[in-house]
Protein backbone atom coordinates (compact mmCIF):
# COMPACT_ATOMS: atom_id res chain seq x y z
CA UNK A 1 0.00 0.00 0.00
CA UNK A 2 1.20 3.33 -0.75
CA UNK A 3 1.91 5.66 2.14
CA UNK A 4 2.47 9.00 0.27
CA UNK A 5 0.96 10.92 -2.43
CA UNK A 6 2.59 12.97 -4.88
CA UNK A 7 1.36 16.54 -4.90
CA UNK A 8 -0.32 16.21 -8.76
CA UNK A 9 -1.98 13.12 -6.77
CA UNK A 10 -3.30 15.12 -4.25
CA UNK A 11 -4.31 17.96 -6.76
CA UNK A 12 -5.84 15.66 -9.05
CA UNK A 13 -8.26 13.94 -6.33
CA UNK A 14 -9.23 17.67 -4.59
CA UNK A 15 -10.20 18.73 -8.45
CA UNK A 16 -11.95 15.57 -9.21
CA UNK A 17 -14.24 16.27 -6.02
CA UNK A 18 -14.58 19.44 -7.10
CA UNK A 19 -14.76 19.56 -10.99
CA UNK A 20 -17.05 16.57 -11.16
CA UNK A 21 -19.30 17.58 -8.77
CA UNK A 22 -18.47 13.58 -7.78
CA UNK A 23 -19.37 12.43 -4.11
CA UNK A 24 -16.36 13.03 -2.00
CA UNK A 25 -16.72 8.98 -0.99
CA UNK A 26 -16.59 8.11 -4.60
CA UNK A 27 -13.19 9.79 -4.92
CA UNK A 28 -12.22 8.71 -1.50
CA UNK A 29 -12.76 4.93 -2.53
CA UNK A 30 -11.39 5.18 -5.50
CA UNK A 31 -7.86 6.97 -4.77
CA UNK A 32 -7.76 4.94 -1.11
CA UNK A 33 -7.74 7.26 0.72
CA UNK A 34 -9.51 8.27 4.38
CA UNK A 35 -11.80 11.03 5.14
CA UNK A 36 -9.26 13.03 7.25
CA UNK A 37 -6.70 12.64 4.68
CA UNK A 38 -9.07 14.04 2.36
CA UNK A 39 -10.12 17.15 4.37
CA UNK A 40 -6.45 17.43 5.47
CA UNK A 41 -5.73 18.25 1.77
CA UNK A 42 -8.56 20.49 1.22
CA UNK A 43 -8.03 22.93 4.26
CA UNK A 44 -4.11 23.17 3.18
Amino acid sequence: MQKRFTEEQIIGALQEAEVDGAVIREVRRKRNITEQTFFRWRNK
